[in-house]
């Protein structure tokens, strides 16, 4: 009789990225593992704020200092993202 073997679960990240208007690109707000990462969600969630799950984006993001600006190797899928999330808003209206 065979095992299938589990493969280990990734601990959650999480990855919250602030930009207005005039910036010269998102800044990193806050970041965490595990715990901190679902409550990162969790309080995203309640306060209505879209939240994305792209595991590979948050792994480099997890890369950049709190408070700093995004590198502008991620300027492309960042700008990308936040289009969609506009678009997602504007339908809801």
């Amino acid at each position: 009789m065979s095992k299938e073997r589990e493969l280990p679960s990734r601990r959650r990240q999480a990855v919250t990225l602030a930009y207005q208007g005039g910036d010269r690109a998102p800044t990193v707000l806050a970041k965490g593992y595990g715990e901190l990462a679902e409550r990162i969600v969790s309080q995203a969630q309640a306060q209505g704020i879209f939240v994305h799950d792209a595991p590979e984006l948050v792994s480099l993001l997890m890369q950049v200092d709190l408070d700093a600006r995004i590198p502008p190797t991620l300027y492309q899928v960042i700008a990308e993202l936040l289009a969609w999330v506009h678009d997602i808003d504007s339908q809801q209206e």
